[in-house]
């Protein structure tokens, strides 16, 4: 079952709280999106680190219900 973007958004932002999410379904399928995601608390952090950082807040979710996440991270200027 597709998830939808809402969804995504809302894992993302209770595991990150200042998080200021922007998801786009690049496929129109609801299993392929992707993701901009600017948070302060990616400051000091590899991308890699950001990016583990999100998938740990997407759970188990990656690789089932959400089959495919284009993800791009930035701290605030």
């Amino acid at each position: 079952m597709p998830m939808a973007a809402a969804e995504i958004e809302e894992l993302i932002v209770a595991s990150i709280p200042d998080a200021k999410v922007e998801i786009r379904d690049l496929a129109g399928d609801g299993d392929h999106y992707a993701a901009t995601v600017i948070s302060q608390e990616f400051a000091g952090k590899s991308k890699l680190q950001q990016h583990q950082l999100v998938y740990k807040a997407l759970g188990g979710h990656m690789g089932g219900a959400l089959h495919a996440l284009q993800l791009q991270t930035f701290a605030p200027k």
